[in-house]
């Protein structure tokens, strides 16, 4: 996944996901509609992948919601020391769960490129969020986070 397809998936989160819409476009008007706003065929379908998989994504159980999360070799080549610090922050915060943690990584890991920015991890933790339900107050902190872009997680 690449800039493009970050692009593509902020703008339906700032046209679709992010307001109260009523009737959402089919995914073949969708297509077009991102064509015309200058998007590639490849990097459409990237994304809406990328979002599928989201919604397909079965739910982990843990036995106790006190886990202790080590990242593999894997992980840590693909999310830095600020991107792993601000995950478990989030989790400390309580606007992730261990659930929805466990799906910020999985999607992180699913992005075709070799790093992820934080800029990268804050979207995909929101998108993340707005998939899940009862999310609100999580999504509303992790929208002041990434709208007010400064280091929150630092404070």
């Amino acid at each position: 996944m690449n800039e493009d397809i970050f692009d593509v998936l902020i703008y339906l989160f700032e046209n679709y996901m992010d307001s109260e819409i009523d009737i959402i476009p089919d995914t073949n008007m969708l297509q077009t509609e991102l064509k015309a706003a200058g998007f590639n065929s490849g990097n459409i379908s990237k994304a809406f992948e990328w979002l599928d998989t989201l919604a397909l994504h079965e739910e982990p159980t843990f036995k106790s919601s006190k886990n202790f999360r080590i990242f593999c070799a894997e992980e840590i080549q693909k999310l830095d020391m600020e991107c792993r610090n601000f995950i478990l922050f989030l989790q400390g915060m309580d606007i992730l769960t261990p659930i929805s943690r466990e799906l910020v990584i999985d999607r992180a890991m699913a992005i075709e490129n070799k790093h992820i920015s934080i800029e990268e991890l804050k979207w995909i933790t929101l998108i993340v969020l707005l998939s899940q339900p009862d999310e609100e107050l999580a999504i509303a902190h992790m929208e002041n986070i990434i709208y007010q872009e400064a280091p929150a997680f630092l404070n």
